[in-house]
């Protein structure tokens, strides 16, 4: 009854009744409905078709009055150093630098002239905050897998878009600051439309996080599944937080140790074989990353090379390939994936300059000897050196 209450709120958003009396009725709705019956909601009108972006905009509608609104009675302690430890301990820190980054903008406010000071101050400040594309890395790339293999596809794939957003503000919010001499109506009208919406958007996130998300997690994830999250952690960074202990369960670390003691076994083709360490050491030698996706859209495979451009973790295998994605390229994934299967195309090469490189991507639609759809492979390479070559080295000269 309470499910049903909320999705018809929810759907009054949706239809265009006003937001004012909606949230309302939705605060009395949510005082007494438990997290994991939210979660169920927004799962459910993704399901019944409502559209992505949509539930991407009614999930700002109602995370106003989430704080101190929802049940957590049920949620499950966690020991220091957990995964889910670390995310509120960070959570913590990104709380403490939006508090004090909004008072620096709302003291300059009040001032008659802009203080070059308190700008590179605020500017100091949202530097920091940027560190927070690893706290949401950590939960697109670790997390996330683990719930979408539970069956929560939705929320997760919501709250992605929305990391996204908060990125974007970040961004723009970093522009803005790099100009200290605006005047003073245009640095207020910046403040007001670009700095405080980016630090409520990151505070409206840890409540989506502390009160949804979390205990949702806990109750969905097994230990062994805390433990690979927790494993692969570095592998991403912490985010203004250093964790001072390490968690370890024993049950999951047997597991982990179990897992790695892969066999050695020959891998025999056609033109020769290799055993198991051979083979992975030549893939991961390869001067290109590989990703590789199966017929039914499932990640099975990625390299693991010294220099990888894009982040892979073990958490994204047998995940379905669109949730490895942002959610405003899945379009693109899902043309690319269409196209291969129906053969239509079987290659479909992009690059992009990132961080002053030039990256060339590749997809290669993998096919048996009767041209049947094997899957497809993803092809990643730094070509900014090659690029680069003139003349002809014909004399040997080892590379550093």
């Amino acid at each position: 009854m309470r499910k049903m209450r909320l999705k018809e709120l929810i759907l009054k958003l949706h239809e265009g009744v006003d937001e004012d009396s909606v949230r309302a009725e939705l605060l009395e709705t949510l005082s007494m409905i438990p997290y994991g019956e939210v979660v169920e909601v927004e799962q459910e009108l993704i399901e019944e078709g409502l559209p992505q972006d949509e539930v991407l905009r009614l999930c700002d509608a109602h995370s106003a009055v989430l704080e101190g609104n929802i049940d957590l009675s049920g949620m499950k302690a966690v020991p220091e150093g957990h995964p889910v430890d670390v995310f509120q301990k960070e959570n913590d820190a990104l709380k403490r630098v939006t508090k004090q980054a909004r008072e620096a903008i709302e003291k300059t406010l009040n001032q008659e002239k802009v203080d070059v000071q308190i700008i590179l101050e605020i500017r100091s400040l949202f530097n920091q905050l940027f560190d927070v594309d690893k706290h949401y890395k950590r939960k697109e790339y670790l997390l996330f897998p683990y719930l979408e293999k539970k069956g929560i596809t939705g929320p997760p794939a919501v709250m992605w878009g929305k990391h996204d957003e908060i990125r974007e503000q970040l961004k723009g919010s970093i522009e803005v600051l790099q100009i200290t001499e605006l005047p003073l109506e245009e640095w207020r009208a910046a403040a007001q439309m670009v700095l405080l919406p980016a630090l409520n958007a990151i505070d409206d996130m840890v409540v989506k996080e502390e009160q949804i998300l979390f205990p949702m997690s806990l109750d969905a994830l097994s230990e062994g599944e805390w433990y690979e999250i927790d494993h692969q952690t570095p592998d991403i960074g912490f985010c203004l937080y250093d964790p001072p202990v390490q968690w370890k369960p024993n049950k999951a670390q047997a597991n982990q140790e179990e897992m790695d003691d892969f066999s050695g076994g020959l891998v025999r083709l056609p033109s020769g074989n290799f055993n198991v360490k051979e083979l992975m050491a030549i893939l991961n030698t390869l001067p290109v990353d590989i990703t590789f996706v199966d017929k039914d859209d499932k990640v099975r495979y990625f390299s693991q090379g010294p220099h990888r451009i894009f982040q892979r973790n073990r958490a994204i295998l047998n995940r379905d390939v669109r949730y490895c994605h942002p959610p405003a390229s899945v379009h693109i994934v899902d043309k690319i994936l269409e196209d291969f299967r129906s053969g239509k195309a079987s290659h479909a090469p992009f690059w992009i300059n990132m961080r002053g490189r030039m990256i060339y991507i590749e997809y290669y639609a993998l096919r048996d000897a009767d041209g049947q759809y094997l899957g497809t492979l993803e092809v990643s390479q730094d070509i900014t050196r090659y690029r680069e070559l003139e003349g002809e080295q014909r004399i040997l000269s080892y590379s550093k």
